[in-house]
């Protein structure tokens, strides 16, 4: 049974929001690019829209599940740049809430045993650490035990920020896709089969990499990249590490990975092809979390699980 501190915090209330409707990928990949067998990933897909999540919900941007005795992060790290180039003070600058998944919206992410809760947070300023981007810290938590002692007061606020590293609050609704490699093609085979990637798009009118690839917010399958690959490998034991999951400054507005729910008026499914169609002008402001992050930029955050305690890494480019 759930504690009563449970269900005063409303855990046991929420809900998942249910995956959002998308468009079947119109052709069959490895029937088309043989070479590609075996190389689809499962992916959950966020889909991050501007909303009113509570620390009972999974979300980008929203407020944590934070335990009253832990205290809240504070970034003490060099600081590469400020907004303006503003003169930042000696006291350390407060982490924001970036991401916030429960076990219970995610299922195909693999927790470490007795978590059911992923939370990131990162410093809102560009940092001097060799990739000049936001500073994180990543937590994995048990949620009856945290919401046993969850602190009820308002976390800090960053006395400087760079707003291209603040989320709006968006609610999350995972997606469990299916996709293929872009950037992360094995060695030489991308030049291989780039001719066929043209025929199909003169045959057929799309694109493999606009209808079999993503590039936005999500958990699992291939990272986001913006610009060339860059595994990192575990500091422990050497191996190449595993994409936990991708937050990127892009969502689709148009194409194939639009939910068919946020398509404008007149554009049925059955009349309208899913790489033509285009997201409902009313409805388009509400998407993503708002950060630029550099230039159209992503963050990806990968872990080790040959190891201990999960060790984690990230990366980012824009």
């Amino acid at each position: 049974m759930p504690s009563r501190r449970i269900q005063q915090l409303g855990i046991e209330e929420v809900r998942p929001r249910g995956p959002r409707p998308l468009a079947p990928i119109p052709f069959d990949v490895e029937a088309v690019f043989p070479e590609l067998t075996g190389l689809d990933r499962e992916v959950t897909l966020l889909y991050p829209r501007v909303g009113e999540p509570g620390s009972g919900d999974s979300s980008i941007g929203g407020p944590l599940l934070w335990p009253a005795d832990e205290p809240w992060p504070m970034c003490t790290a060099p600081v590469y740049c400020t907004p303006h180039d503003e003169p930042l003070g000696p006291e350390p600058v407060a982490m924001v809430p970036v991401v916030q998944l429960y076990a219970r919206d995610v299922p195909d992410l693999d927790f470490p045993a007795g978590t059911d809760l992923l939370q990131i947070l990162w410093c809102p300023l560009v940092h001097d650490d060799g990739q000049y981007a936001a500073n994180p810290g990543l937590y994995w938590r048990n949620t009856a035990l945290t919401a046993a002692c969850a602190a009820e007061w308002e976390p800090p606020r960053p006395h400087t920020a760079d707003e291209e590293f603040v989320p709006r609050p968006c609610t999350v609704s995972p997606t469990p896709a299916v996709e293929y490699p872009n950037w992360d093609m094995p060695r030489g085979l991308s030049e291989r089969i780039g001719g066929r990637y043209e025929v199909l798009e003169e045959e057929r009118g799309f694109g493999y990499f606009e209808v079999a690839t993503t590039q936005q917010s999500k958990v699992g399958g291939y990272p986001s990249w913006t610009q060339g690959p860059d595994w990192p490998d575990c500091a422990d034991c050497g191996t190449r590490m595993e994409h936990l999951l991708s937050v990127t400054a892009t969502e689709p507005g148009m194409g194939r990975w639009l939910p068919l729910d946020d398509r404008g008026p007149g554009q049925d499914q059955d009349r309208v092809p899913s790489w033509q169609a285009k997201a409902d002008p009313a409805v388009l402001d509400t998407f993503g979390h708002d950060m630029s992050m550099g230039d159209l930029g992503g963050m990806y955050f990968f872990v080790c699980r040959n190891c201990p305690d999960t060790p984690y890494a990230h990366r980012y480019d824009c």
